[in-house]
């Protein structure tokens, strides 16, 4: 059942009579349509009438609504206004340009910009090397979209895919200190966007392709890293693959199963599945069937583009058939990358004993958890309201501060599980347990060891000196 949640929390001012049982009035009514109060202010207090502040979480934006309503009704309560705290925290933006040298006076100038930054552009000139020590491309790492597989929601276009862009580069800059930018495109035409992303490359270190459709973000992807000198790297696929193979190591920990040994069953064969799928391929596993909406995919399957074929030719040796619920029965690890509601209760338990479920559908996963965790020893899902949540900003910022800090010119499956390790190892034994099988996304301890990871296993052009 759907739970209250801090991305819909609201702020309703109201007014209402001077009695000693105001506030309890007030949190009641909230209580009894399902929100969940979190803080409760008085802004104004006069001889007859107070005004009060609620702060609640509510299920989705029709439940908020349904919560003022509920306020309005209380006896002699009259409701101001209502504040989405979503909305609030967006307003004007979330990112700035700082500078981080003073200009405070003619010589800070002279030096910062004309004449003296003319020799640096002429040094720059005669050694284009320079620019990775003397300008912010040793530290700067472009977001780029063509908005057209924003979130879950679909093809939203450049504009309205702003706002994840953004959330993005401030979790660069609050995780790994880098200083990353949107680059929304308004063009989905794959020679356009890899002809400006190739055109842009020099301001920056690294290329993060963000929320771009399948299959054209592969085209995109393979065709920028043949062209690039700078790591290019695809968040909602190798970000997504990264931590799902470090929570996956942790679960296996905790149920004793080797990964070599293990039956795997992936819904989605999208980006994150494509990608998840080479991973954990890479490290050793061997028995994957991956599923899309037909069933399981199979060598003995017309192919339906390329990148089916792949998986058709690289998992299921066994030619397994059927839809996902058949295909899952005996299956010791279930991973979701599709869509919600896909499966219930009684599928999971149709799974071999000790059963892993990672279901990482947004918002809404493929299987409702408590559900799932009725016949499942491990349960991971994408979201912050239950326990082990699958979230990439465990590996980008990370990722992305190691292959900066090497000078690196590419991402390997090397640099890929290395990331995994460290993510996995950020979990003492300690503290390792079937509700506990990745660390916090505020662990400040993660970024700093993927970073490690990552550059002790990148390829570098050469070591960047501070």
């Amino acid at each position: 059942m759907p739970r209250p949640s801090p991305g819909y929390s609201v702020t309703i001012r109201v007014s209402a009579p001077t009695s000693p049982r105001a506030t309890s009035d007030l949190t009641a009514a909230v209580a009894a349509a399902g929100g969940a109060l979190t803080a409760l202010d008085v802004a104004e207090s006069h001889s007859d009438r107070i005004v009060v502040d609620l702060t609640c979480d509510a299920v989705d934006a029709d439940h908020a609504g349904r919560l003022s309503e509920a306020l309005a009704a209380v006896p002699g309560v009259e409701v101001h206004k209502v504040s989405d705290r979503t909305f609030l925290i967006h307003l004007g933006g979330k990112i700035e340009v700082t500078s981080k040298v003073a200009l405070r006076h003619r010589d800070d100038l002279s030096r910062a910009y004309t004449p003296g930054v003319a020799r640096v552009c002429t040094a720059i000139a005669a050694n284009p090397e320079d620019a990775r020590r003397l300008t912010i491309k040793r530290n700067t790492v472009a977001v780029v979209t063509d908005g057209s597989a924003v979130l879950g929601l679909g093809n939203l276009g450049p504009a309205a895919a702003l706002p994840v862009m953004e959330g993005k580069a401030a979790l660069f800059k609050r995780f790994a200190g880098v200083d990353a930018w949107p680059v929304c495109l308004d063009t989905q035409d794959t020679d356009q966007i890899v002809e400006i992303v190739r055109a842009l490359a020099p301001v920056y270190g690294g290329i993060n392709l963000e929320d771009i459709a399948a299959p054209r973000c592969f085209e995109i992807e393979a065709r920028l890293r043949e062209l690039l000198d700078i790591p290019v790297f695809h968040d909602d696929q190798h970000g997504t693959a990264i931590v799902v193979l470090g929570a996956l190591t942790n679960a296996l920990r905790v149920v004793g199963k080797k990964l070599s040994d293990v039956r795997i069953v992936v819904a989605g064969v999208g980006a994150a599945g494509h990608a998840i799928i080479r991973l954990l391929l890479a490290q050793g596993a061997a028995h994957i069937v991956a599923c899309d909406r037909r069933g399981a995919v199979h060598a003995g399957l017309p192919p339906r583009d390329e990148f089916r074929g792949w998986i058709a030719e690289h998992t299921n040796p066994e030619r397994r058939s059927g839809s996902l619920r058949e295909v899952l029965a005996g299956a010791d690890v279930f991973i979701g990358v599709s869509g919600p509601n896909v499966l219930d209760g009684a599928d999971i338990a149709t799974m071999a004993p000790d059963a892993i479920v990672f279901a990482l559908a947004n918002p809404d996963p493929e299987v409702d958890p408590v559900a799932a965790q009725e016949h499942a020893a491990v349960v991971a899902t994408g979201r912050s309201d239950v326990p082990n949540q699958i979230n990439n900003v465990l590996a980008f910022p990370g990722v992305f501060r190691g292959l900066l800090d090497a000078g690196a010119t590419e991402i390997t499956d090397e640099a890929l599980i290395a990331a995994a390790r460290a993510i996995a190892d950020a979990v003492r034994p300690d503290e390792l347990n079937p509700s506990y099988i990745v660390p916090s996304v505020f662990d400040e301890a993660v970024a700093p060891a993927v970073a490690a990871a990552v550059r002790a296993a990148s390829p570098a052009r050469r070591q960047v000196q501070a």
